[in-house]
This record gives structure tokens, sequence and C-alpha cells, in this order.
């Protein structure tokens, strides 16, 4: 991956519906070029899907909870992933280090359905305790971050 691609990347972090003649001129290439490029950034896994943001308060999913997920001193970490991730509520799992194994963010529509999902949680097996931060606002989200200008190999 060199300079273009990272060019590249950031642009369709930026409009993912970008055309390729688009993305041509913003970093000096052909389209059919940036298409080659596109396809084997694609291939590699480099880029793993498009998909659309959505603001989750027009879908009526206005409350944000990160909560800290305390395991039993048994607990699998592989399987507490997988049974967080049959939570539909739970938006992202991340693996941490620390006293809590995971923290996972949640997104329901009221704090009433955030008791009902934190209860959920609770019984899941491995789960010893939670600690939960409801979000007030969120100030920015998902922003590319990838750096254009990054030396090779350091991204």
């Amino acid at each position: 991956m060199d300079a273009l691609d990272r060019q590249i990347i950031a642009a369709l972090r930026e409009n993912g519906r970008a055309t390729y003649a688009d993305l041509g001129r913003k970093v000096g290439l052909s389209a059919s070029a940036v298409h080659e490029r596109v396809g084997k950034l694609e291939a590699t896994g480099v880029i793993v899907g498009y998909h659309a943001v959505v603001d989750p308060s027009a879908v009526g999913l206005g409350v944000t909870a990160l909560v800290s997920i305390h395991p039993t001193d048994t607990a699998d970490d592989d399987e507490l992933a997988v049974s967080l991730g049959e939570l539909i509520e739970v938006e992202s799992c991340y693996r941490v280090a620390g006293d809590e194994s995971f923290i996972v963010k949640v997104r329901v529509a009221t704090v009433d359905d955030l008791e009902r999902s934190l209860s959920r949680l609770r019984r899941i097996a491995g789960v010893a305790r939670t600690r939960t931060t409801v979000v007030l606002s969120t100030r920015f989200e998902g922003r590319p971050n990838t750096a254009a200008g990054a030396p090779e190999g350091s991204a």
C-alpha cells in the first residue's frame, strides 16, 4: 500500500459513493487506474465494505451508552463476545486491557430500553458485572483517520 492508495482510501471514507473518475481527479490517476487499485484494496481485505451512515436519532435510537463488561474468572472471551453480538442493541464491541474485558456501545430508543438491555446483558454467562456510561452528546464519531501522508508501512 502506497501514498496513492492511502489517498484513495481517505477519499472513499469521505464519500463511499464517489465514482472512479471522481477519485481519479482527486488523486491524479485515470479512472481505470483507480478502479484497479480499489479492486486490489478490496481483494486484499483493506477495504471490507461500503455502507450508509445513518443518524441514530433519526431512526429512533436516541440513547447511547458505553458499557464496560467485567467477566467472571471462568469466562471464555470468545464465547462472551459471541453472546454480546447476539444483542441487537450492541452496535460495537471492543476487547480492551484493564479490569474489564470488553466495552460495548449500546444504542436504544429510551432510558427504559437501556435498563432492559442492561438486564439482558447482565444475564449473559460469563458477565460478572457491568459499568455503564450514558453518552450526553456525540461530538464526532466514525471520522476517517487514514493519514494520506503517512509513511509507507506505518498504517
